[in-house]
């Protein structure tokens, strides 16, 4: 499953890219996120790990990430493992626009269970795609009160 979102922020890059790559900032921005279980100290870079705790669609699992490209400030990629041989590739492309950021925002992930899977996976997909929008909402009202909200 794919879910890909898009959207116009009034922050330069960097200042997205200091906001995105704090563990700590999950919490503010990321609707899903219920907590940081495991993180480094600081701005995550390519190789760092963390473990998180989220919910979707009812249900709250595990997901331990890995940043396997980090290329400040215009992208970066995860990839993560969560319960029952879940996979999930998640990339935040960056982009100045306007004095701002253009953020394209992809998620791709594979559920268990074959075609069972599959057929979960759709219905997930949408509630995905709405919380991936709150995410990004949220992302861009922190941004506009100077990543302090």
């Amino acid at each position: 499953m794919i879910v890909e979102r898009s959207i116009s922020l009034e922050a330069p890059p960097e200042a997205v890219w200091k906001v995105i790559m704090d563990p700590r900032r999950l919490e503010d921005w990321v609707s899903i996120h219920r907590e940081l279980k495991e993180a480094p100290r600081g701005q995550l870079r390519k190789g760092s790990e963390l473990a998180q705790s989220l919910k979707v669609a009812g249900q709250t699992f595990d997901v331990r990430w890995t940043v396997t490209e980090a290329d400040r400030p215009r992208r970066v990629t995860w990839e993560g493992r969560g319960p029952l041989g879940t996979n999930a590739r998640v990339v935040y492309a960056l982009e100045p626009e306007d004095g701002g950021t253009r953020f394209d925002y992809l998620n791709e992930y594979e559920l268990p269970g074959g075609a069972l899977g599959a057929i979960a996976g759709r219905a997930v997909a949408g509630k995905a795609g709405r919380e991936s929008e709150r995410s990004l909402a949220r992302l861009a009202e922190l941004l506009a009160a100077g990543g302090r909200a």
